[in-house]
């Protein structure tokens, strides 16, 4: 800086950042998974031999996913970003180079679809010596997520593995780490709601640290120039953390404006937002807790955690179940409000078991399906959207997300209902035949697709789309193990063929046609929508290390 008098050109900052620093993923050796099998057991399932073989591709995949960190990240921890674990991860893929805390849950069901227990249970292991060093998992693996985490899925990862590999002894050394993480989430993010004279405690995102997400530092930095005052801009960087935090970066779902998800990201009220899905999870969390003490014989624990379990339920069945409405629906603290917007997640109390049984019956569940049904879910040719909204940004129309496709199917398959099933079955059907398509014309899996076109893949957001990809590759082994009896490649060249209607979601057929013309069509004026989010937030890595001091 002295040689330039503290302005040098971008070409010497060029210059410095080629001489200095190592090129991304050098803190990475080559390693394959020693449990992969090529022919898992659960292929046997799928009845559709193209699908079949799809499926040993994927599974193939996670040959390629596999990262093991250098020892020298261990030994020299100050000249690398990375966060060190001892264990190799199966990590998302494209810029995702390190682990992704609630990426891990899909890609961890995934592996176990696989019979790739010993790298599952690496996986877990690194988690909890993570949560033993911060008090909690960051959003990724990099020194620089450490002051926020993401939906908290280690707990049901944990049960996913102990299901089904019955490794009691793991849950034995495990489950007071798996505490300390749970009460992080108790003690840091919930807040109190008021409502007919009584207290409710729920959680909500939120992140307290200064200055701008250090990944993402120059765009955010651009767009907190819109801000007069340095609180002001503080405050927006906080949001802006939150919702990274929250998994859905960036979405009108984190938009308040005049008390409604209108507006832009400048208008980002994360932290003033109780999201039905974090506190299904929450809830789902306190009675997996109740569930693993009982299993080691702590009937005192299990019972505080059973109550934990009941408070949580209380809460989020009287704050936001909405019976006129027929759906879960998320609450700004700020302005007192329901925020009576379509998401996928308002009805994920379902998936977490976070609904009072008795009250699930068929005029609830009844409830639920017009509540569907007046969104037209089905209307898209390439899966449900994760919002009707129109903002450019990811985690709005016209995407569609894998986790977002499984919290759906897995919501509706736990209303027992037998029509409630089968939409679970077409949303996974579509999901399936629109991955299928994108695979066979690309030879790749995308982190998010287009709802409006059967194999196109989503834009919008930060950064481009993003190839690999863990959890979509997750969810579809999920899905063809779920239906792999039903499932069948269908026409995936000119368009989804529907099912036969039961009675109340799936367009008739000249509409299909006419939706799949409409579809053609739509993506482009979408993404001209899309073009100025898109620009303004381009890919910023920091996962770099200093080659000389």
């Amino acid at each position: 800086m002295n040689t330039t008098s503290e302005k040098p050109t971008q070409h010497q900052v060029k210059t410095f950042i080629e001489e200095m620093f190592e090129p991304a993923g050098t803190e990475f050796e080559d390693w394959e998974p020693p449990d992969w099998l090529p022919n898992p057991p659960f292929l046997r399932n799928i009845q559709d031999l193209q699908l079949r073989e799809w499926g040993r591709q994927l599974n193939n995949q996670w040959k390629f996913l596999g990262r093991n960190i250098k020892e020298d990240v261990r030994v020299k921890p100050d000249h690398y970003s990375l966060i060190y674990v001892p264990y190799p991860v199966i990590v998302p893929g494209g810029r995702f180079r390190e682990f992704y805390y609630w990426d891990s849950y899909w890609i961890v069901g995934g592996l176990l679809y696989s019979e790739m227990h010993h790298t599952v249970k690496g996986m877990l292991l690194n988690f909890l010596s993570v949560v033993d060093k911060y008090g909690f998992i960051p959003n990724g693996g990099r020194i620089y997520y450490s002051a926020r985490s993401q939906p908290p899925l280690l707990i049901p990862m944990v049960k996913s593995y102990v299901d089904k590999v019955k490794d009691y002894t793991f849950l034995k050394e495990s489950i007071h780490t798996l505490e300390k993480e749970f009460q992080y989430w108790m003690n840091v993010h919930s807040v109190n709601i008021e409502k007919h004279g009584k207290t409710y405690r729920l959680a909500r995102y939120f992140d307290a640290s200064s200055g701008p997400r250090p990944e993402s530092y120059r765009e955010d930095f651009q767009s907190a120039r819109l801000f007069k005052t340095d609180a002001e801009r503080e405050d927006f960087y906080s949001e802006l953390k939150a919702a990274t935090e929250s998994g859905w970066d960036f979405s009108s779902r984190w938009f308040v404006l005049n008390a409604t998800n209108k507006g832009n990201i400048t208008n980002l009220k994360t932290k003033h937002i109780i999201p039905v899905d974090l506190n299904a999870i929450l809830y789902w969390n306190a009675d997996i807790l109740a569930e693993f003490f009982t299993r080691l014989g702590n009937t005192k624990k299990s019972l505080v955690y059973k109550n934990i379990a009941k408070e949580w339920l209380d809460a989020v069945t009287e704050i936001l179940w909405h019976d006129e409405v027929g759906a879960w629906l998320d609450y700004d603290i700020m302005n007192g409000v329901k925020r009576d917007y379509f998401y996928p997640t308002n009805i994920s109390p379902l998936w977490t078991g976070c609904f009072v049984s008795n009250a699930i019956n068929n005029s609830t569940i009844g409830k639920v399906m017009k509540y569907l049904e007046k969104h037209q879910i089905m209307v898209n040719l390439g899966g449900v959207p994760a919002s009707l909204e129109h903002t450019g940004e990811q985690w709005d129309y016209p995407n569609a997300w894998a986790p977002l496709q499984y919290i759906m199917v897995h919501s509706l398959e736990a209303t027992g209902d037998e029509t409630a099933k089968e939409l679970a079955f077409q949303i996974a059907e579509k999901w399936v035949r629109s991955n299928y398509k994108a695979y066979n014309e690309t030879n790749a899996m995308y982190e998010k697709y287009d709802a409006t076109v059967p194999g196109g893949h989503g834009g919008g957001g930060e950064y481009t789309v993003q190839l690999g990809f863990g959890w979509t590759n997750g969810v579809v082994m999920a899905f063809l193990d779920m239906y792999g009896d039903r499932l069948t490649v269908g026409d995936t060249l000119g368009g989804i063929a529907p099912q036969a209607s039961t009675g109340c979601i799936l367009p008739s057929s000249m509409t299909t046609i006419i939706l799949s013309v409409v579809a053609l069509l739509l993506p482009l004026f979408i993404g001209c929508m899309g073009v100025v989010a898109f620009n303004s937030r381009k890919q910023y890595i920091l996962g770099v290390k200093f080659r000389k001091l």
